[in-house]
């Protein structure tokens, strides 16, 4: 899979809440406590096995989840990772 261009990755993430950060893109998300933001983890989880496309996940401050998705294979940002940013932002946030 080819990395995208600077262009695409803009385009890409317009009126989104992912933002570029290098080679990769991220986001965050406040959910309502710490159970809540374990259950969006469980979700993300299950979402990356069945794409076999994993971010890096960072759950701190008891309520908040940080996501970082690259195509590590590649270098950088593919239509992997904007893909899987799409699909994590339909995910249910409680």
């Amino acid at each position: 899979m080819a990395l995208l261009s600077d262009e695409e990755i803009r385009s890409a993430l317009e009126s989104s809440a992912w933002e570029r950060e290098g080679d990769a893109i991220a986001r965050e998300w406040e959910l309502k406590d710490f159970a809540a933001a374990m259950a969006f983890v469980n979700q993300v989880g299950e979402m990356a096995e069945a794409a076999n496309h994993h971010p890096d996940i960072l759950l701190h401050g008891w309520n908040k989840v940080r996501l970082t998705l690259c195509t590590h294979s590649q270098g950088g940002i593919t239509q992997a990772d904007v893909d899987m940013a799409r699909g994590l932002d339909g995910l249910t946030v409680g």
